[in-house]
Order: C-alpha cells, then structure tokens, then sequence
C-alpha cells in the first residue's frame, strides 16, 4: 500500500507496523523496549511517531499502517516526547557508565547521545535501593540499572518456556523479579542467559570470572590449560570489530596465548570424544532395546529445564557428559599422566557462547578427575577440585583481550597444541543446531553398517526451523530423528514422549535459538542476522576439514588406544559420563 513517510511517498507491505515500514524504506525509528521475534510490549514509549488525524502520538512499533497514512518521524512533537520518555528513565538510572559491563554497548547510552540528552533533568522517583540478585552460578541481576523494558521477560516465557522472570509490583513499585524476589539461582532458571543477551542495558550481565582467570594466569605454579568452544571461533571476531560471522580461529589462538595459557586445546577435540560415547551410547539401545527416544545432553540449560520440569524423562537423557567436562575430566586425568603434571597444579579454562556453562562447571558432580586421582594420589577431601575451574563467556574473553592490549586484528593465525588439539568437521558443527545430529549419524552409520559414508552432509537437519525432523536409513534399517532449539520447541518434543506419541529414536536439544551460535554468552547484538553469519561460517569451516568424521581423527584414537581403552568402558563411565536428577527448591 502506499503511504507518506516525512513527506516522501512510499509503498510499503500491508499489515506492516509503522516501524517496519520506516525501517523498510531506509528510516530508523529509535526503539528500546522493541526486538523483533522477542518483544513488541510497547512500553518504553520511545518509538513515538505523529500521525496526520490522529489525537495523540502513536508508538510505531505495534500500530500498523493504512491506505494514505501520513507520518512524521521527526516532527518536534514526536522528538520533544521521545526525549522526555528517555530523560524520564534516566531519572531512575545509576550514573555508573564508566564502570558497567555494557559501558559503549548500552542502547539507553546510545539513544541517549542520539537524542542530544547531555544533562539530568529529572529527580529520582524510586524511593527504596534495589539490591543486586547474585544467587546464580551464571548471571547477575542489577535491578538498579533496569528499565522496565519487559524482553528478558519475554524471551524467558515466550521463546524459552521458562518463565523463571516477571513484572512485579506496580507504579513506582514496579520491578522484574523471580518468584518470592528469591533470586535466580534459588528458582527454575536455566541459566541460559537469553535474557542478558535481549537487555538493553547491563541489568542483566553474566557472572565475571575474568579476575579469578587473571590470578591463575599469574600464578607461577599453576599451569592453566584452556578450552575454546566451536561457536567461539566464529562469535569473538565480532566482539574485536570484525564482521558478523568472522571464522577467526587462528587468530583466537594466537590471543589466547598472548594473554599467557599454558597451551591453547580445543573443545572440538573433547566434542569429537563426545561423539564417539554418544554413538555408541545410542547403537547400544537400539540393539538392547534400551530407552528410546535417546536425547542429547550436552546444552546445559536444556539439561537444568529437563530436570526441573519433566524430571520423569531423564531416563531419556544420554548419560554423556558435554564437551566441557569431557574435556576437564580428560586433561586432568589422561594429559596430567601424559606430561607428569600434578592435577592439583593444573587449571581448566573453558571460552564457551554460554551463561550455562558456569552453572555446569560446579555441579557436584562433575569432579571424576579428583575421584579418579584420590586414592591413587591419597588426596583429602578438602583438597577436591571440580573437572573445569572456570568458564567464560565470548565476552568475557573479549573483555580480556581488550584489558591485555591485544590487537586482534593483526594477529598470524596459529594451530593449536596437541595433544587435546586436533579435531574434525563433525566437532566443527556443533556449534549450530542440528550439528550435533548431524556429527552423531556420520558415526554412527559407519559403526552399525561397518560400510563407509561417503556423502557426510545431513542435510535435512541443518537450518533455522524451531523442530526439524528426518528419516534416516542405516543401510536399510530406517530411524527417525528430531532436532529442537529452544526450550519451548524441546517441550513440545518432551509432551510427546511423556504422552507416549513420540515416534523418533534420537532426539537433539540445544538450549538456544539457533544454537550454540546463539548461546547467551555471545557477542551483543545477536539476532537473525548474526545467527546466519556464523552458521554460514560454521559449515564452511567443516566442508575445509580434511577430517569429517569423529571416529576418524587420530588424537581420538589414541586416547582410546592409550588411556580409556573403549567406549562405554569403565575409564569412560567414571570420567565421560554422568546423572541427573530432579530438582528440588
């Protein structure tokens, strides 16, 4: 339909809101309680436009348009409210910039420079001092710098089925808060950080261990050990000021040796051992007529929502621990007796796209390297260490690189070291949804047909759509699977099973949209655009292995010849494998 936009004539796509249509025609209307897919609550009152006829502003981002509708954009009056509307939620707001997480990445600090604000106008009107939430493993609240903007809380419930978040109180009452005001980390919180990764402001960040790493670095008798995530590799060339999407692996390595890690190793590797366990976890139900559907366990939000809301399907779950730990129990047991090291010595780092790593890395569980060395190495109990001392996020590492004066740009590419290092095109593609299916069935058909895969592209599960399913046939035997990103997709898939409907064999789960690409410790923004970039880059980077196949690569090969002997062994049930359980509060 045609309408006027400041005067100029333009078609536009009926049924579009009067921010798509601007957008559509090269014209930014500002916006902060706004994101496309997530959040159209209309509450911050920013998108404000004036529209010929009508009484009042009308807020863009959820009035559509009409045959002949004549906007202004930039009218005094739409430009005079909008900037009280943001003068009026700095009222509230610390005056902390220099020292926030989001300090030049903030979008009220931006509108704000836009809009010309140079000065507090208005009294603070919040009469008590909200207190910081920092009972979780993995995220902080800060209620103080909080806007009311309502996407965390939509992210939390409409595209994540949580809903450990929501408005409470009401006027100047009003707060997003968990349930009783008891904090994230004592509620059903998946910790997968969604909700820092949509807020506008540093309300919502994850829970820094950029220091702890920092101490360890510079503790000459330890020798840290770090881990980089597939979805990195793809994710912190952004968070350097490169192009979405950058495959910039080389140069991460380069960096992260800079900063001064003892060795640089790759999570492909432990990702490729993951496979290997997997496999032959899900060959060994079949034959044995074991639980079916088998589900995958290495996205540890979707691991906490399953163990919060269906814990009667766990038995479901594979008992593989993900990448991370794998890669822990690994280094501190098998690289410790390779190269003579004291456990207690070494430091695990993992550089992960995910708040729920934190979370994972301590729970008590994860600790079967100290179990491993107790007796022979007669430690006491208080001397326990857990398989993965910290987890950072891509930001976190950016933040790091940033402190250290690392100019990223300019590094040479760099390989990493062995013997934790190598890894193939299969590990390469678990960072997006689909990858870990995809990487599981190139095994797995070469395990239970004993012939050789010669077309590895599964195709079929690769792509954006929330549930993805394929009939996969294993040289004549024919398996269903499905693949979920989300965990409001993973529900749907769950009432299946619970429901006794499910018609799949093997079931994979990644907590976020998109994928570990999407993960909540990624760079900001990350969105539609962002999420298609890396994965463009992801699938690249496997169809340039020389390697595709997990069971192909040699380092795997020889931690199984030299240390855990088998798959599904006693070495790989202690160290590769773990439980679950119900959650209790």
């Amino acid at each position: 339909m045609e309408i006027n936009i400041n005067n100029r004539p333009v078609q536009v796509a009926e049924g579009a809101t009067i921010l798509e249509a601007c957008r559509s025609v090269g014209i930014e209307v500002p916006t902060l309680c706004y994101l496309k897919d997530v959040s159209q609550n209309a509450s911050c009152g920013v998108c404000v436009v004036e529209v010929k006829g009508a009484k009042s502003l009308l807020r863009s981002c959820i009035t559509q348009v009409t045959e002949g509708m004549e906007i202004s954009t930039n009218s005094p009056r739409a430009m005079q409210a909008r900037k009280v509307n943001v003068e009026l939620l700095l009222a509230n707001h610390p005056q902390d910039c220099l020292i926030c997480d989001r300090n030049g990445n903030c979008e009220l600090q931006e509108l704000t420079h836009a809009l010309g604000i140079s000065a507090r106008r208005f009294v603070r009107t919040r009469k008590e001092q909200l207190v910081k939430d920092e009972t979780s493993l993995s995220l902080v609240r800060d209620p103080e710098k909080c806007i009311l903007c309502g996407r965390c809380v939509a992210v939390c419930s409409q595209m994540q089925g949580v809903k450990a978040i929501d408005f409470s109180g009401r006027g100047l009452k009003s707060k997003i808060s968990t349930f009783l005001d008891s904090g994230l980390g004592l509620v059903a919180c998946s910790n997968c950080g969604q909700c820092a990764l949509v807020c506008p402001t540093g309300a919502i960040t994850e829970r820094s261990s950029v220091s702890e790493v920092w101490a360890a670095l510079q503790d000459p008798g330890k020798i840290v050990l770090v881990q980089t995530a597939p979805a990195v590799r793809v994710g912190i060339g952004e968070a350097m000021g490169m192009p979405y999407g950058s495959l910039v692996t080389g140069q991460m390595v380069a960096g992260l040796r800079r900063l001064g890690f003892s060795k640089v190793f790759d999570t492909n590797f432990a990702a490729d051992l993951t496979i290997i366990e997997e496999g032959n976890e899900l060959l060994h139900r079949i034959r044995t007529g074991g639980e079916l559907p088998m589900i995958t366990s290495c996205s540890p939000g979707w691991i906490k929502f399953i163990e919060d809301f269906y814990p009667g399907l766990l038995r479901h779950l594979s008992t593989c621990k993900s990448p991370q730990q794998m890669f822990g129990a690994v280094a501190k047991t098998y690289y410790a007796e390779k190269t003579g090291v004291d456990p207690r010595n070494i430091v695990v780092v993992s550089i992960m796209p995910c708040t729920a790593k934190k979370y994972e890395a301590k729970r008590p569980e994860m600790d079967g390297a100290f179990h491993y060395w107790k007796e022979k190495l007669k430690l006491k109990d208080e001397e326990h260490f857990f398989d993965v001392d910290f987890s950072l996020t891509t930001r976190e590492l950016a933040r790091m690189f940033s402190e250290s004066g690392v100019n990223f740009s300019s590094l040479p590419e760099e390989r990493f070291d062995s013997p934790l290092g190598e890894s193939t095109g299969a590990a390469v593609i678990f960072g997006a949804t689909g990858g870990v299916m995809e990487a599981a069935l190139r095994t797995a058909y070469e395990v239970y047909t004993g012939k050789t895969l010669h077309d590895v592209n599964f195709t079929s599960v690769r792509g954006f759509q929330g549930i993805k399913e394929a009939d996969v046939n294993l040289n004549g035997t024919v398996i269903k699977v499905a693949v979920a990103h989300t965990l409001k997709n993973a529900g749907i898939l769950l009432e299946q099973i619970k429901n006794g409907t499910s018609p799949y064999v093997f079931i994979e789960v990644m907590t976020c949209p998109g994928g570990c690409l999407g993960g909540g410790g990624q760079p900001i923004p990350t969105n539609a655009e962002t999420r298609e970039k890396r994965a463009e880059s992801i699938y690249y980077d496997d169809d340039h292995k020389a390697i595709r196949k997990s069971h192909e690569n040699p380092e795997i090969t020889a931690i199984y010849a030299d240390f855990l002997e088998k798959p599904l062994g006693e070495k790989s049930h202690h160290l590769l494998h773990t439980h679950y359980m119900k959650r209790e509060y």
